[in-house]
Formats: C-alpha cells, sequence, structure tokens
C-alpha cells in the first residue's frame, strides 16, 4: 500500500503554517495513520517526498487503541482519531492531516485541548458523596462513560469556542452520567451547571452525533439530561 500524507505543519504557535507531504509505504493492510505517523518519525532521518531533510512530525498519542483519544486530528476534512482511521479507507493515494481547528496549535498535529479539562472544573462534574446508580439508568451511566474527551464533537460544533464558557458535549456526557447517580441534595446544583455550561449554549445542530469515535447516543443522554436539569424530571 502507497499513500502520501499531506501534512500541514508549523514549528510552534507562532510560525506560519505550511504543508508537508511524506511517503508511506507498507504492507500492512490494517495500517493507520497513527502507524504512518509512528513509523515515519522511527526513520533515522526523515524526508519528504521532494527529498527534503524534515523534522520529526509533532503530534500526540497513547494508547493506539480507541481508548484514550488522545490522537485526535483532522483527516481528509473530518476529525477522526488516527489510531482508528485505516489507510485503506480511502481510495486516494493522498490523505490530508490537519490538527484539530478549535483548539490552540502547539506545534504540527499538536494541539492544547486543556479547555476541556477547565470547562469540567468549571461545571462541577464531580460527586461530593457516594451514589448509588439504579438498574433503571444504568444504560445513561454506561452510555457517557464511554466518552474519550477526544475533541472531536467540539471540532464540528458551530457553538462552540475556547473563548466562552459553552463546554458542548464534552461537557454534557459526563454531567449527564452524573445527573443519573448524583443524591438528591446535589441534583440542583449539577442541574444548574447544566443548563449554563450546556443547555444555554447548545443549539441543537446535533453535529456532534455523526463524528463521535465513540459512537455514543448523543440523542438520547440530550434528552435524559434536559429532562433532568431543565425539567426536573428526576
Amino acid at each position: 500500500m502507497r499513500r502520501v500524507l499531506e501534512i500541514l505543519r508549523r514549528s510552534d504557535a507562532a510560525s506560519q503554517p505550511h504543508w508537508q507531504s511524506f511517503l508511506y509505504q507498507t504492507d500492512d493492510e490494517q495500517a493507520t495513520v497513527a502507524t504512518a505517523l509512528v513509523e515515519l518519525n522511527e526513520q533515522d532521518e526523515l524526508h519528504d517526498v521532494d527529498g527534503a531533510l524534515a523534522e520529526p512530525i509533532m503530534w500526540e498519542n497513547s494508547c493506539l487503541q480507541k481508548k484514550c483519544g488522545a490522537c485526535a486530528m483532522v483527516i481528509d476534512g473530518v476529525p477522526r482519531l488516527a489510531c482508528d482511521t485505516r489507510l485503506d479507507s480511502t481510495r486516494h493515494e493522498r490523505i490530508r492531516l490537519e490538527p484539530l481547528r478549535k483548539f490552540p496549535v502547539v506545534a504540527d498535529l499538536l494541539v492544547d485541548r486543556s479547555v476541556l479539562m477547565r470547562n469540567l472544573a468549571q461545571a462541577g462534574t464531580w460527586l461530593e458523596s457516594a451514589a448509588e446508580l439504579p438498574a433503571k439508568r444504568w444504560d445513561v451511566a454506561y452510555e457517557a462513560s464511554r466518552c474519550l474527551q477526544c475533541g472531536c464533537c467540539l471540532e464540528v460544533c458551530p457553538n462552540f469556542s475556547v473563548q466562552n464558557a459553552f463546554g458542548g458535549m464534552a461537557a454534557m456526557v459526563p454531567l449527564a452520567r452524573l445527573l443519573s447517580e448524583a443524591p438528591a441534595d446535589q441534583r440542583r446544583a449539577l442541574a444548574a451547571s447544566y443548563a449554563s455550561a450546556v443547555y444555554g449554549g447548545c443549539g441543537k445542530s446535533l453535529a456532534c452525533r455523526n463524528v463521535c469515535p465513540a459512537n455514543i447516543d448523543i440523542d438520547k443522554l440530550l434528552s435524559r439530561s434536559n429532562a433532568a436539569a431543565i425539567w426536573h424530571r428526576w
């Protein structure tokens, strides 16, 4: 298999972005974008398609098993996980890689997603005391627990910006889980957080449900959470 990775590069946040292409060839039919990036960076000397010496490609990765969300990037215009995007998933020889555009770029494909954790902290997404989860709400808790906090949902959200307080679906999902299991004395505070961090800023475009790598049922979590937080149907 032969692919050319066209990567939008910059050495740091202040530098001007530019495209640089790299040839990658493999006999591994299961090879992913992450596989290609790892093996390109493992070369003693990295050269682009024109033969010019290049610096190692900056990107973030951890588990490489679709469990952590660290390798999220824009692949051929769509936010995806590099470890979950097989090279043979496209018939085109060229694959374009860009950093997520809603977050500050650190270098190359590496972005600063600290706003995700900041929004969760501001929304108070934790329990103050022990909770018991009724069996009838196990499905909500399980669905919410699958969120990777990768940021793909925020990349396509027309309402999310690092400058505002709207946490998007990345905040809705953990809040949905807490609303399903929080003790009665904590639900009012969580409902208020949900109303300000999620409900008040969501335009209900639901673009997020089409790009979630975990295929989380956004519709179910939204309807359950809105019922609990907005109409207090615990």
